[in-house]
């Protein structure tokens, strides 16, 4: 059983910063693929970066530049450094991770940049 629990939310100001954070447990030897994703209510959720197992990152382009991905290296924890933060970027946080071909969710985080 794997669990992914995200953390790390809150409230900030725009041009503000937070830092997420997703705490695996279980069975993620075979993790291929982590992730986060978001999603504002009445839309479909969107990648916002990911990161493979070799190391390879991708990220939307609303948030390059201000937004970077990183793991530790035994996959454990998976982190979300934002930075320079919009009020568009309200939404909760998700993160994602695919093993062994099978996708496990965590619960979300709320985040808010409003002044």
């Amino acid at each position: 059983q794997v669990q992914l629990v995200e953390s790390g939310g809150g409230l900030v100001q725009p041009g503000g910063s937070l830092r997420l954070s997703c705490a695996a447990s279980g069975n993620i030897a075979s993790t291929n693929f982590m992730g986060w994703y978001r999603q504002v209510p009445g839309k479909e959720r969107e990648l916002v970066a990911r990161i493979s197992i070799g190391g390879n990152i991708m990220y939307a382009d609303s948030v390059k530049g201000r937004f970077t991905i990183s793991r530790d290296n035994a996959k454990i924890t998976l982190y979300l450094q934002m930075n320079s933060l919009k009020p568009e970027d309200t939404a909760v946080y998700y993160c994602r991770y695919i093993i062994s071909g099978y996708v496990y969710w965590g619960q979300g985080t709320q985040v808010t940049v409003s002044s």
